[in-house]
Parts: structure tokens; sequence; C-alpha cells
């Protein structure tokens, strides 16, 4: 559906026209042309895992379209070809040029792997030559404007072993003030144009940040340049312990779709652009290679299954642009929609999606990792090549328990990491039916033996919800609470509330035990099938809407509530529904006991 929407708003085309295979106007704004190469790269991780031969005739199609509009020179731009040849690098603030050549190698590498063929990747690797040896050489400083090249030349260095596929990444990432006159904020904005390593803090533009430090990341992992690493560690802890919503969105503003100061995080207001979470969930998957602490894979889950997962409505054919996590009900809040003049969420949900079994495990010397849990079998190799096949049998994230089957196991012994999300308080673990020692919350169980094919390793995490709250800091959560159980964020929406409740008057009744409070409930046929959570709660009788906007503080009238049991949903699900009022952050009481 979406390469029907891409081929109808004239993405394709606008290749088609520099063929002389179709004469059109081009049509969208300057970076259409990465939209279809994340669509590629979402088609060739699909492909990956199930073969299809009419979606890769589809590619096979569009791939053939996209290189023959590539000039001989390698140069390939549908903006910048044609009437507009004479801006050509002239506008690297905005104008997206090695944005749109990043995304190309990243499909066609995904492509190459999936089908073995390289005829899009020859593509990019020509026009990554003529860079390398035509425009830098003659004279043409190159910066990012919005990074995501540099994780590109890195993954094309890895996959072709060309080191100058690296030196220019490290060239772009250095940023070297000489090469462009920009002013503080161009730099703070885009994210580029001076070394990296200067950084101090996540700033600018969201999705920018997070792809710059994708890249970044990945450049230490082939270099350990000790610089970068430093730098990575204090802008991670930036992100992602005063920036990032309870969601795992980020970039709070919608002006400029920016990260705001420390513990800005509005909820009404709340850009958290689907992109944004995604960059979120990369960077975050390197910073775990690079380093295998489970806080990383924390927060990539957090980010995954809320608003990454939001993003793309359960039909599969709307999607959100901004992730908010409070709207009023009004009619004209269209947070889901078919189609974007910038259509950079749709793809890049698409790919993360089906990219999603990548990130499941990874192996290191002698051992085995799981990050995340799926139902699923694994059919890999250990790093001395010795093979191994491990079934996952899971209802997460409703449900806690995990059992990991070892179907063949290789001949050494090895260690198996299994990742205790820092949410799970208490969690149970059995190998082969026998308890095994205590697993601590946020960490990696360490389990090393001689594994043999039949041995059984079963987790029960702990599913109590939890009541979350903020930092006082983060001023528009205060005297409120999130609810959250595994992994899921959780959400009122209006529609599931008794006739008469309306959101904005609710107010959450907490005991001191509040997460034994709740009650779990499975619906089959809602949203999908979910889990629902209920908890006494109470409406004020007087609508907060009607009381006066301001009053001396002992006139104020008093608000007196009646009781109601409340319904929360996952806040992946919300507005699949139509449009109606929902919050995150809920007023609460305690109730006198």
């Amino acid at each position: 559906t979406l390469l029907e929407l891409l081929e109808s708003h004239g993405v394709v085309d606008n290749f088609r026209r520099l063929s002389g295979r179709k004469q059109v106007n081009r049509r969208g704004p300057l970076y259409t042309d990465s939209d279809i190469y994340k669509w590629i790269e979402g088609a060739a991780y699909a492909l990956q895992w199930k073969p299809d031969p009419e979606l890769r005739a589809k590619v096979d199609g569009v791939i053939d379209d996209i290189v023959a509009a590539q000039e001989p020179s390698g140069y390939l731009n549908t903006w910048f070809q044609d009437e507009r040849r004479k801006d050509r690098w002239k506008q690297q603030y905005t104008g997206h040029e090695l944005y749109c050549l990043g995304h190309l190698l990243q499909a066609a590498l995904a492509y190459e792997q999936a089908t073995g063929d390289r005829k899009l990747l020859d593509a990019g690797i020509r026009f990554v030559n003529h860079l390398i040896n035509d425009v830098v050489p003659g004279g043409q400083p190159l910066w990012a404007g919005h990074p995501e090249i540099e994780m590109a030349l890195v993954e094309l260095y890895r996959a072709e072993g060309d080191k100058r596929y690296l030196d220019l990444a490290a060239y772009i990432l250095k940023g070297d003030r000489e090469r462009m006159k920009l002013s503080e904020a161009q730099k703070r904005y885009t994210f580029s144009g001076k070394p990296f390593t200067e950084r101090t803090e996540m700033e600018g533009h969201a999705v920018r940040a997070c792809y710059a430090s994708a890249g970044a990341t990945d450049y230490y992992l082939e270099t350990g340049d000790a610089a970068y690493w430093r730098t990575l560690t204090q802008l991670w802890i930036d992100m992602a312990e005063r920036k990032m919503y309870v969601t795992g969105g980020v970039g709070s503003r919608a002006s400029g779709e920016t990260f705001g100061e420390p513990f800005e995080l509005p909820n009404s207001l709340a850009y958290s652009e689907s992109c944004a979470a995604i960059s979120n969930l990369m960077w975050s998957y390197r910073m775990l290679h690079a380093d295998p602490q489970a806080k990383y894979a924390d927060v990539m889950e957090r980010a995954l299954y809320n608003s990454i997962n939001s993003g793309m409505s359960l039909s599969g054919t709307l999607y959100c642009y901004r992730n908010p996590l409070q709207l009023s009900g009004n009619p004209q809040d269209k947070i889901r929609n078919p189609w974007y003049h910038t259509t950079c969420c749709p793809p890049n949900l698409q790919r993360t999606f089906a990219s999603l079994t990548g990130y499941l495990y990874s192996t290191g010397k002698n051992a085995l990792y799981v990050h995340h849990f799926a139902p699923g079998k694994l059919t890999w190799k250990m790093d001395d090549g010795s093979p191994i096949v491990v079934r996952q049998e899971t209802g997460y994230p409703f449900e806690g328990k995990v059992k990991l089957t070892i179907v063949e196991a290789p001949a050494s012994s090895f260690t198996l990491f299994f990742r205790i999300p820092g949410w799970s308080t208490n969690t149970a673990v059995r190998v082969n039916g026998s308890s095994h020692r205590a697993a601590k919350p946020g960490e990696y169980l360490a389990m090393e033996r001689a594994w043999k094919s039949g041995d059984v390793v079963e987790v029960d995490f702990d599913m109590t919800p939890q009541v979350l709250r903020a930092n006082p800091l983060a001023k528009e959560s205060n005297n409120s609470v999130a609810v959250q159980r595994g992994p899921l964020v959780y959400a009122l929406e209006q529609v599931d509330q008794p006739f008469g409740t309306r959101v904005e008057d609710a107010v959450l009744l907490l005991s001191k035990n509040p997460g034994a409070d709740f009650r779990p409930v499975r619906e089959e046929g809602l949203l999908g099938g979910v889990t629902v959570l209920k908890h006494q709660g109470a409406v004020y009788e007087t609508p907060v809407a009607s009381l006066p906007l301001y009053a001396p503080l002992g006139r104020y009238p008093q608000l007196k509530t009646k009781p109601v049991e409340l319904t929360f949903i996952p806040y992946f699900a919300f507005h699949n529904r139509g449009e109606t009022a929902m919050q995150v952050w809920i007023p609460y009481q305690l109730k006198q006991e």
C-alpha cells in the first residue's frame, strides 16, 4: 500500500523523468528520494526472512528505474539533476543530498544481503566514489546537513572493506569549521558542521542528533577512538535521563522538531516524531554493541513498544508523524493519516518493523545474547563458526513467560546472556526445571555451561503493573502518574470510560501498594487483542473546564469526586477508533486507609 502511495505522488516518476521513461514534472519535496530508498530497505528485510517473488519483482522494477537515472559521474539525486544542476552541493544546510545517499546505501546493502543482487549497491558505490575521487578533491567541502550518511558509510566499509568509506565518514563527523561558514544555531540544529567530539548535549533536530550519534557510534565500533566514546556516553545519558518521554519518544518541541531543555517534556504539545523514536532505537542498539549493558536494550524496548509502535495504525495504512501523550478529543486532531507531504515516517516505520528479527539476538566471543523477546527460531552460528539453533516461545509483551529451548548447541561451552528488563522487579529463572540464582533487574543474567540439545531456560518476568512518577522538574507531569505493565506504557482513552466520565476530570485512586490494585483483563476483540488494565478511580463532579481560570487560593471551589472504574489501554493503540481524548499522565490521590 505504501508503494502505491509513493507511486501516486510521483516519487518513482521523479527518477523516470530523468531517464526519459516518463515526461512529467518533478513532484514532492527535495528529499523524496529517501522515501523510496527506505521502502526498498523495508522490502529487503522482509525478503530476508520470507521469499516473495511478487514483492521482489516490484523492488527490481523500482531499482531499475532508479539506476537508469544515474549520471555517468555517479551522481544521483532527482532534485539536483536536470534544471537544478547548478545548485548541486550549494544547499547542504537543507539540501539532503548526503542524507538521500545514505538511505540509498542502506537500502542497497539490505537488498544485496537479501537477494545477492548488487545493482543498486553498485550504483551507490559509484556515487560514493564520485565524492571521494571528484567532489572533495575538486575543492567542494561536504557536511551532513541532515546526518544519516555517517551510518551508511560505516556499513558500506564493513561490507566492502574499502577504508576510504570509513575515512569519508570520519571526514564528515569531524566537521571542520573552515569548510562551511555556519552560524552556531545552524550547527546546533543540524547536529553537524563541527567536530562531533565537541558535543556536550543533545540539541537541535532530534532525528538529526540521534542519527549523527548512531553514525558516530558505528565509527567508534570500528576505530575504538576514546574521544568518541566519552562524547557518546555523555550524550546518551543526557537523552535517556533528561530528555526522553516515558514512551521512549524524543524531540519535545514542534518548532524545528527539536530537543528542548532538560526535563522540558510537554504532553499535549509533545512532538515526539516517529522518526525520532526510531533514531533513538537505532542509536541505543549501537551503544549496546559498544557496551553490552541492559540499560541500552531497556531504552530500545521502551521506544519500540510505545512511541515507535504507536506510529503505525493497527490497519497498517495510517501513520503518526508526531506521537503526543495527551489529546483533547478535538475532531481536528488528525494524528493518524495515510499520507504526509513530508513522508519520512511511514517508510521509516516499515523498515523498522521489517528489521526487528535482527535486533533480538547477538553473538560475542563464546556468548549468545538474548536482548528482546518474541516467538520464533534463531538459526545462526557462533563466532567460531559452529552452528546454534534456539527456539523462543512467549506471549510477550502481554505475558511475562519466556521459554528458550536449545535445539542445536555448539560443541564447546558458551555463556548465555539473558536480559532482565529494569521494570521486572522479581524475576524467576529455571534451567531444565531447576531454579537458577536470582536475576537482577536491569542487567544481563550470565549463564555459562556446556549447553546441549534439549536444554530449556524458562523465565517469568514480574508483570505487576507499575505506577511511575516523573522528575519534579518535568513540570507538566507534576502531581500525576503514568501506568506501565511490562514494557507497555498505558493510557486512558475517552471511549473506554463509563458514560459521562471525561478523561480530563479523571483521578487515579492509589493505595500504598498500587500495582496490586490493577486488574489486567485480556480483551481479544479489542484493538487486535490487548490486555487492558482496570483500576479504581474517581471523576470530579464539577468538570474541571468549568472552574474559574483564577481565584484566590482560599476561595477556589473545592473539588469533589465520585468513584468510577477506569480502563487503561496500551498507549500504542491510541486513536485507532477515531479522534478521542487521551492521556498518559493521570492526576492521582492517595486513598485513606
